[in-house]
This record gives structure tokens, C-alpha cells and sequence, in this order.
């Protein structure tokens, strides 16, 4: 679950979770985006051992890891949106730190929805 939920945050920069399943996956995905700043060979293939999605492995070491490269640690953010109605779960965001929606795209896909 913890594999699939950090492919989801790397791939589409964001998701959406229980607070507690956020703070585990946070923990991995941090790992992760760390092994992309290293850029070796080693740091590719235990990448790829844990997400085993090449497509995603390659956006992890070719996009994210420059967008990061100046930080020392901290990619993620968690942000509490309440609690869930049907069993009062807390839930949460969770996010990269440079993850910015645009409206426009926003408005875009709520009318590809309707």
C-alpha cells in the first residue's frame, strides 16, 4: 500500500489520504526523493526496487530531484482537510513543497468532468 500511495504522490504530486497513512508514506517518499538527488546507478536501482515503475523512477532522478537539489530535506507537506464522513477519519493532503494548481487548470478539468 505504502509503494502504491508514494508512485501516486511522485507521479501526480499530490494526494489525498488519512493523516496517519500520510505520515508513513512522507517518511518513504522523502527516501526516495533523496535516493533521485544522489543520481547513481545504486540510487536508480534501489529507487526501482521499492516503486518498480520506470516511467515514475525517471520523473523521480530527471525532474524532481533538480527541482530539489538546492534543499537539505523537507520535499513534503501535510495538510489536514478534517475528517472523513463516513468513519470520522482524519484525513490530509499530502504534497510536494513546490506543488502549485494552477486555477486555470483547475477550471479546465472540472469542465472535462461535467
Amino acid at each position: 500500500m505504502l509503494r502504491n500511495m508514494v508512485t501516486s504522490l511522485l507521479e501526480h504530486e499530490r494526494i489525498v489520504t488519512t493523516v496517519p497513512k500520510a505520515k508513513e508514506a512522507r517518511r518513504m517518499a522523502e527516501k526516495m526523493i533523496t535516493l533521485g538527488k544522489r543520481g547513481d546507478l545504486h540510487a536508480r536501482r534501489q529507487a526501482l526496487a521499492y516503486i518498480r515503475s520506470k516511467d515514475i523512477v525517471a520523473k523521480l532522478f530527471e525532474e524532481i530531484s533538480v527541482q530539489y537539489q538546492d534543499r537539505k530535506g523537507g520535499y513534503t507537506r501535510i495538510i489536514r482537510t478534517g475528517t472523513r464522513n463516513g468513519d470520522a477519519a482524519p484525513m490530509a493532503i499530502l504534497e510536494l513543497v513546490d506543488f502549485e494548481e494552477s486555477y486555470e487548470e483547475a477550471e479546465v478539468e472540472a469542465a472535462e468532468e461535467e
